[in-house]
């Protein structure tokens, strides 16, 4: 796990824990600074439980290395939470069931899915969904922004 960006960024992580915390979670695993002293801002990895879809945690982009695990019923269920967010950068779902995991991308509004792993292609189309961005990049959808369609008829 790298670092954080800058200071700034590390002290927008730590005010994110402390809220998941105040709002009733529970840190399983992190939630502060290295206990080695490291050149960089680093955070250890936070893994929340206790939470709800409701929480801050589960609903902000923190852009650091936390996590809030949220418990469902039904494979319906956890689409409609991982959908109910004003965010859709990215997703990804472990499956044994090649299948059900198509299935459940085809229904994912996010940007950009992994089925058993994640990890981007600088070739393919990128980019997020609703807040979490506005078009793609890379590939031939990405250069869409920069280009205008002009048709010249020429008499023969």
């Amino acid at each position: 796990m790298g670092p954080l960006a800058c200071p700034r960024q590390r002290v927008r992580v730590e005010s994110s824990v402390t809220a998941g915390v105040v709002a009733g979670a529970r840190i399983v695993t992190g939630g502060r600074r290295p206990a080695t002293p490291v050149r960089g801002y680093y955070y250890e990895p936070t893994v929340f439980a206790d939470a709800d879809a409701e929480m801050a945690i589960a609903r902000d982009e923190i852009y650091g290395p936390v996590v809030a695990v949220i418990p469902y019923d039904s494979e319906a269920e956890a689409i409609a939470i991982a959908n109910d967010s004003s965010y859709g950068l990215a997703g990804s779902v472990w499956t044994g069931d090649r299948e059900r995991g198509m299935r459940i991308a085809r229904r994912a509004r996010v940007g950009t899915f992994g089925v058993n792993l994640y990890v981007p292609d600088i070739g393919a189309p990128w980019g997020g969904r609703k807040a979490s961005g506005m078009g793609s990049v890379y590939g031939p959808e990405g250069l869409q922004t920069y280009l205008a369609t002009k048709c010249v008829f020429l008499p023969g």
